[in-house]
């Protein structure tokens, strides 16, 4: 069965980080049964969606090789199968970790590459997954502003990025579109982000607001 966003009501996307280095909750959660300990616990506060990164995404990150990625992935993937009852999300860029995140039960893939990629597309029709797309403004100084008016800018990109993705083939309720809060932008351009998330919401898509 195809995954579907839907636009009926605010969902809630409960994170969990299987890194040692997140800003958030980086190390508590990077053993297995402390992972497992928190998605159910996630579930059972009322989160709609699990999203599970094994990569951390903060400003000045170094990346992780895909095989990394796998390597702490896969483990809480076969410890939640039959015990999580809400859609798992997958924050990757690579289509590999993806394919193999989809075979073992996962619905979503947060890719925050900032592109339309091909490959990753594939894989998302292969197995009828949902895609957030991402805008990545690629570590712009938060000192600087990224753009004159980075709400028109930003709004401008996802709507090219859903076009590109529609064209590949996927359907309009597989696409999620998020801003990219603090990917790129300055503080003063995240808070325009987040007062204006109508912007966004007027593109007919389900929207992603990571604050």
């Amino acid at each position: 069965m195809a995954f579907c966003f839907t636009r009926e009501r605010t969902q809630v996307m409960g994170i969990l980080n299987l890194t040692p280095d997140s800003f958030s909750d980086g190390g508590d959660y990077f053993l297995p049964e402390d992972a497992l300990r928190r998605a159910l616990e996630l579930q059972a506060q009322g989160a709609d969606i699990l999203d599970l990164g094994a990569q951390s995404t903060r400003p000045g990150h170094s990346p992780l090789p895909s095989a990394e990625e796998l390597n702490r992935l896969l483990p809480l993937l076969e410890l939640l199968r039959g015990r999580l009852h809400i859609p798992i999300s997958i924050d990757t860029f690579y289509p590999e970790v993806a394919q193999a995140a989809l075979e073992r039960g996962a619905a979503i893939i947060n890719d925050v590459s900032g592109v339309v990629d091909v490959n990753m597309a594939r894989v998302i029709l292969r197995y009828n997954a949902g895609w957030v797309l991402m805008h990545n403004g690629g570590g712009a100084d938060e000192t600087q502003n990224y753009l004159p008016d980075v709400v028109c800018a930003v709004r401008t990109a996802l709507e090219e990025m859903a076009d590109a993705a529609l064209r590949l083939g996927l359907k309009k309720e597989q696409i999620c579109l998020d801003p990219g809060i603090g990917f790129g932008k300055s503080q003063a351009d995240n808070l325009l982000l987040l007062k204006y998330t109508a912007q966004f919401s007027s593109l007919g898509f389900c929207v992603l607001v990571g604050a």
